[in-house]
């Protein structure tokens, strides 16, 4: 079974720099598709950024531009370089994984989460 561990979150000033880390572990058939979503108080949990197994990547509106997702297959590890942060920025971030199991079958992995604070 996949296990993802983030790290990297922290307090920031507006206009800093964050840099994200999100590590799998344990085994599988294949990992797809790799991303960050975040969450704020109150809202829903929407996609920040999304990679493909293939480097392939899609962002969130909000945040083109500014962040940048990344993927070392090797490490089987993804990052979101987060700049120019905004106090809008402030949520939960959740790295999340498409998995193929040993066994065929498809799932979607979360990881625990880390927290982002940016202050105005």
């Amino acid at each position: 079974q996949v296990q993802l561990v983030e790290s990297g979150g922290g307090l920031v000033q507006a206009g800093g720099s964050l840099r994200l880390s999100c590590a799998a572990s344990g085994i599988a058939f294949s990992i797809n598709v790799m991303g960050w979503y975040r969450q704020a108080p109150g809202k829903q949990r929407e996609l920040v950024a999304g990679i493909t197994s293939g480097g392939s990547t899609n962002y969130a509106d909000s945040v083109k531009g500014r962040f940048t997702i990344s993927r070392d297959n090797a490490k089987m590890t993804i990052y979101l370089q987060m700049n120019k942060l905004k106090p809008e920025d402030t949520a939960v971030y959740y790295c999340n994984a498409d998995v193929i199991a040993l066994n065929g079958r498809p799932s979607q992995i979360w990881g625990q989460g880390t927290q982002v604070t940016v202050s105005s």
